[in-house]
């Protein structure tokens, strides 16, 4: 029996492509090239390809990753400690890569911003428009507001080679729209049976910050906060994952600030992210750019209540409050009094995280199926 994807009303959006055979009919998938970072790096974007890419095999599709930033040859590794070498040897490998997509129906390309939309997505939307190939962008970035409004030349005529623009929210559908793009908006996905949803009745000061230790995810906001958190709850802990162009530092701050009690634990693997999210009570973030991070989603699966400014889709999956608690951009006294005020009232921080919780049904497979169906469209013998 031939696997589907979608339900029944799914079919007319997939255009299931029907061969004849010695007298009978049959179902081809497109089969789809996910050009993405894999899971070397730490992220959103190589987190959604290896959930797409799990659960379009599932479907009995044929899916393979072609990494943006594939392995090096065991000999040169160590090139990897320097930038601008790095990048070089990076592009010798990737490039030739995107030769394998002659074999695919349809190129999936995910997106981000500024440089590393010209050294990742820019080639592959050329190498799948020169194959003839139905070719999706899937941009992520929370920037996209400035990317698209300064980069001019170094951006529109790429988007203008996607068949489609695929967004994961409204926030980013209408940033889109300013610029005269029509875009399709498929949420991010999560199995939250990966997650172990904890009930806390009872709230205790152990807080978690899973953001990559860059400017704009305001990780340093979080530390102030905690630093005035511990004024009144002395044995309260804060965790730190992640790495980033910020960790020395981030690092710096806490010693300067004679603070105890904060652990940097580093990069983590996506496996390792339930026990995390498990061994905390309450999820800190207070970034300044960003769009639908997969880690309030996960935060939201393991029954973390979360405090966070409104960036991007955050305000939108807060649900102006009612799942989560919003405070202001660049301001620690805010998200420490919200950290109190939940401490203090755990069964309103319960009530947070329930309400949370019930929100990721838009964001589970069986409800991105039909878009990811209806975008990559029928395949062609």
């Amino acid at each position: 029996m031939t696997a589907t994807i979608g339900s029944d009303t799914d079919a007319q959006a997939y255009r299931e492509v029907r061969i004849a055979e010695g007298g009978h009919a049959r179902r081809k998938h497109p089969s789809v090239a996910l050009v993405a970072a894999n899971l070397d790096i730490l992220g959103g974007q190589g987190i959604q390809a290896q959930a797409l890419q799990e659960n379009l095999r599932a479907e009995g599709v044929d899916v393979r990753l072609v990494p943006v930033n594939p392995a090096f040859p065991r000999g040169l590794r160590w090139l990897r400690r320097y930038p601008y070498l790095r990048t070089v040897v990076n592009q010798m490998l990737y490039l030739p890569s995107l030769a394998s997509l002659w074999k695919v129906d349809v190129v999936h390309v995910f997106a981000a911003s500024y440089f590393s939309f010209l050294l990742g997505p820019a080639p592959a939307l050329l190498a799948a428009k020169v194959l003839k190939k139905r070719v999706i962008l899937n941009y992520h970035s929370g920037e996209a507001d400035n990317h698209l409004a300064r980069w001019g030349v170094l951006v529109h005529p790429w988007l203008r080679l996607a068949d489609e623009v695929v967004v994961p929210s409204d926030y980013l559908r209408e940033v889109f729209a300013r610029y005269g793009y029509r875009v399709r908006v498929i949420p991010n996905v999560i199995d939250v049976s990966r997650f172990r949803y904890r009930e806390r009745t009872r709230v205790a000061p152990r807080f978690l910050s899973l953001r990559n230790l860059e400017r704009h995810y305001g990780v340093d906001v979080v530390i102030r906060a905690f630093s005035l958190i511990r004024r009144r709850y002395p044995g309260a802990t804060l965790v730190v994952g992640g790495y980033g162009t910020e960790e020395k530092a981030l690092k710096e701050l806490v010693r300067g600030l004679r603070l105890d009690g904060v652990r940097f634990i580093g990069r983590y693997s996506p496996a390792e992210a339930p026990r995390i999210y498990a061994n905390a009570d309450i999820f800190l973030n207070a970034s300044v750019v960003d769009n639908q991070p997969v880690s309030v989603l996960e935060a939201f699966a393991s029954g973390l209540p979360v405090i966070s400014t409104p960036t991007g889709d955050i305000g939108a999956m807060l649900q102006d409050g009612s799942a989560g608690v919003i405070v202001r951009h660049d301001d620690p006294a805010a998200m420490a009094a919200a950290a109190e005020a939940l401490l203090q009232d755990s069964a309103r921080a319960l009530q947070i995280a329930r309400h949370a919780r019930s929100t990721l049904d838009r964001f589970s497979w069986e409800h991105v199926r039909g878009g990811w169906a209806d975008a990559y469209g029928s395949a062609r013998s």
